[in-house]
């Protein structure tokens, strides 16, 4: 029937658009900040390799070098597409945090220090390549005014990884083991990375539209969203600590959390459709030759 194809045809318009490239990089980016949670699993380090503290802060240089030193992911993003800078630090990822799971949970041979900097560096590394293929892909997809916006949403969402991690490490786990933080670490960035892989690309803005029709109402729509993100978050650290949550309350503070992150779309749609009513109604061009 029409109505089904005009209902698929808008469903690869909605994924295919700038804004929901914009949504798939808040969500890579909301969990790339495997670095700030170094804090947790660095007691499964002391307590598993017997580590002591001169030790972790010699590991604590070596994340901080591998997340701060982003000039191979720079370099790599101007020969080759997003995808390739997003995938190329899942891998990193994957790997790197791996290893140190491997060898904290007694699945491995106990690596010598240099072997365990290495595994660090790689794993933190992983951010700046995350951090790379979203942003300067959503600064060139958004230019003028709202490249600063777009920045400061990105980086905001980086911020709130580290509680996102704790967040649904304690909803899956319990929070009884401090090893499987690193588990998670190890393949969640790596999954939400390759499932956005096809869509994260530059994007040209749509023609020039009527002075109304801007792009401020989806930016103020997805600020207030990431701060109702954060105030939950903060709310519910203070209750958690307050208070004793069993495995199921856990789980319902992280549903929570995860209709927050994704609550967005909703923005994304709504602007999709007024795209698609402005230039098939009040423009008469055929739907097929958009460029949303």
């Amino acid at each position: 029937p029409e109505s089904e194809v005009v209902t698929l045809r808008f469903a690869r318009q909605v994924v295919a658009g700038r804004w929901f490239m914009a949504l798939a990089c808040l969500l890579i980016l909301s969990a790339s900040g495997a670095t700030y949670a170094f804090g947790i699993y660095s007691t499964a380090l002391k307590s598993s390799l017997g580590y002591d503290q001169r030790t972790l802060n010699t590991l604590a240089f070596f994340k901080d070098l591998g997340s701060n030193v982003g000039v191979v992911a720079g370099l790599l993003n101007e020969a080759a597409p997003p995808s390739a800078v997003l995938a190329v630090g899942a891998a990193m990822n994957l790997a790197g945090y791996l290893m140190v799971y491997l060898a904290v949970a007694g699945r491995t041979l106990r690596p010598p220090l240099w072997l365990m900097c290495t595994y660090v560096c790689a794993g933190a590394k992983s951010q700046s390549f995350a951090g790379t293929g979203a942003l300067i892909t959503c600064v060139k997809s958004f230019p003028g005014s709202g490249r600063g916006v777009v920045l400061g949403l990105l980086k905001g969402y980086v911020g709130l990884s580290g509680t996102i991690f704790t967040q649904l490490y304690l909803a899956i786990y319990g929070g009884d083991d401090s090893k499987s933080i690193l588990l998670l670490i190890a393949w969640l960035p790596a999954a939400v990375s390759v499932v956005f892989l096809p869509v994260v690309r530059v994007k040209p803005p749509p023609p020039r539209r009527s002075a109304g029709a801007n792009d401020d109402g989806a930016f103020f729509c997805f600020l207030y969203i990431s701060v109702a993100l954060a105030s939950y978050i903060l709310v519910m650290i203070v209750v958690q600590k307050q208070s004793s949550f069993s495995h199921a309350a856990y789980a319902a503070s992280a549903t929570a959390l995860l209709i927050l992150l994704i609550l967005p779309l909703l923005s994304v749609v709504v602007r999709q459709v007024y795209y698609y009513y402005y230039w098939l109604y009040k423009r008469d061009q055929p739907l097929k030759s958009c460029k949303w």
